[in-house]
C-alpha cells in the first residue's frame, strides 16, 4: 500500500490580539473566532492544512515579508503601503466589512466633531478619519496599550471617546465588559469603512482557490457572518446599538407599520 498523500500546509499569520468576535487567541496560544471557522471551512474545503501562528501586530508584515509566514489575515491594500511597495502581494476578495468609528457616553450623541478635544486609541491604530484634525491639533490622541485600557479612559471621561472597530468594541462592551450601552457609537461623527483580506507573497493561486470558496460557498460564510455578528447591523440605523435594543426597536417598528 503506497503512504497517504499528506495535505498541502501553509502558516497563516496571525493577530495575537483579543479582537471578539472577528478572532482572539486564548491563554494556550489557539486561534479562535469567525476568522479561524471560516478559515478551516476553507481548508477543509480545498484539502489543505493551515497552521495559524498568532503574533503581535507589528511583527506580522514583517513575517510576511520575509516569508515567515505564508498569508496574513488581516491585510487590506490601503494598510502599510510604503513598505508593502514593490512586493507583489496578492489579496482575495473581502472577507468581511468592517466600521472604524467613534464611541461615546450616549449624553454626548449628536454633538459636532468639534466638541472631540481627546480621543482614546490604542497603540497601533491610525485614526483615518481624524488625521486632519490630529494634524491641525484639534484633536490630541491618548494612546492606550489594549481595548479595555482604552475602553476604562473613555469610561472615567478622561477622553471625550474612543476610537475603535465599532462591532469589537461594542461586543466587548455588551459581553466582557457587561456595561452595555455605556459607550455609543455617533454614525454622526467621522468615521471608516473597509474590508479585511487575506493576503500572500508566495501563493497567488490559493488565494484564487480563496475567492472561488468565498463565492461558491457565500451561504456558509454568510450563516458564520451571522453566527458570530461580525457585520451586525453595519448598513442600518443600528449600526453599534447593543442586540437586545436592536431587537426592541425592530418590534416596535413592526407595530407600528401594523397600525398603518
Amino acid at each position: 500500500m503506497s503512504a497517504p498523500v499528506a495535505a498541502e500546509s501553509y502558516v497563516v499569520g496571525v493577530e495575537a490580539l483579543s479582537f471578539a468576535p472577528h478572532y482572539s487567541v486564548d491563554k494556550q496560544g489557539h486561534y479562535q473566532g469567525f476568522a479561524r471557522e471560516l478559515l478551516d471551512l476553507f481548508a477543509a474545503d480545498s484539502g489543505v492544512e493551515l497552521v495559524y501562528r498568532p503574533l503581535p501586530v507589528n511583527q506580522l508584515l514583517p513575517a510576511l515579508l520575509e516569508g515567515r509566514v505564508d498569508f496574513k489575515y488581516p491585510d487590506s491594500d490601503l494598510w502599510a503601503q510604503e513598505q508593502k511597495a514593490g512586493t507583489g502581494i496578492s489579496y482575495s476578495k473581502p472577507v468581511v466589512d468592517y466600521v472604524d468609528g467613534v464611541l461615546v457616553a450616549p449624553s454626548r450623541v449628536g454633538q459636532p466633531v468639534s466638541s472631540l478635544k481627546r480621543l482614546s486609541i490604542v497603540e497601533g491604530w491610525t485614526p483615518w478619519a481624524y488625521e486632519q484634525q490630529v494634524e491641525n491639533q484639534q484633536v490630541k490622541l491618548s494612546y492606550s496599550p489594549d481595548l479595555r485600557k482604552m475602553i476604562q479612559q473613555a469610561l472615567k471621561k478622561d477622553t471625550d471617546g474612543a476610537y475603535f472597530n465599532i462591532v469589537v468594541a461594542t461586543h466587548y462592551l455588551d459581553n466582557i465588559r457587561a456595561r452595555p450601552g455605556a459607550l455609543v457609537f455617533d454614525p454622526k461623527l467621522p468615521h471608516t469603512r473597509g474590508s479585511f483580506h487575506l493576503s500572500t507573497i508566495k501563493h497567488p493561486e490559493l488565494i484564487q482557490r480563496f475567492d472561488r470558496f468565498l463565492l461558491e460557498h457565500s451561504a456558509e460564510v454568510s450563516a458564520l457572518k451571522n453566527k458570530y455578528q461580525v457585520e451586525a447591523n453595519l448598513d442600518s440605523e443600528f449600526m453599534g446599538m447593543e442586540q437586545w435594543k436592536v431587537d426592541f426597536l425592530k418590534r416596535q417598528k413592526a407595530k407600528a407599520a401594523a397600525g398603518d
